[in-house]
């Protein structure tokens, strides 16, 4: 199966949240409501500034895509 590199989540228990599935490595779930993030991988042993700056493109990166699918709905 070829999955898409973001998915949209949500949960019932969860109404005020928005949560953005990042589904390649390093694997990552954001709730965009306070950009909290939990990890799937295990990214010890990695070069922190390298891990750093590829993180905060992937961050930019779920938002923009939240963006995006939520003006095909408007």
């Amino acid at each position: 199966m070829n999955l898409p590199k973001f998915l949209l989540a949500d949960n019932s228990n969860h109404p005020d949240d928005v949560f953005v599935l990042h589904t390649e490595y390093p694997r990552f779930l954001i709730n965009l409501k306070d950009d909290e993030i939990e990890w799937f991988e295990d990214l010890t042993g990695e070069k922190e500034e390298d891990v750093a700056t590829e993180l905060a493109d992937l961050m930019d990166k779920a938002g923009e895509f939240y963006d995006e699918e939520m003006k095909k709905y408007e």
